[in-house]
């Protein structure tokens, strides 16, 4: 079984889109699903300033941005 994770993302949130360019460079695009914290007043509460956010979805590490092609090698 892979590790599944979520990235907290928004619509139109270009940090988010090259986040989620860098995440599906380095993994299956079925190990990640894209939550739009906008529909979610705690998600905007917890992510709202620090979008785009990787979480391992195994052991509720995260990831902030901004991260590089080698931190989320080590993250991984």
């Amino acid at each position: 079984m892979s590790t599944k994770y979520n990235l907290y993302s928004s619509e139109g949130c270009h940090l988010c889109e090259q986040a989620l360019s860098l995440c599906l460079s380095q993994m299956n695009p079925a190990q990640i699903s894209v939550v739009d914290i906008v529909e979610d007043e705690t998600l905007v509460e917890q992510y709202g300033v620090h979008i785009p956010v990787l979480e391992d979805l195994t052991n509720n590490k995260k990831l902030y941005w901004p991260f590089d092609s080698e931190q989320l090698e080590s993250f991984l």
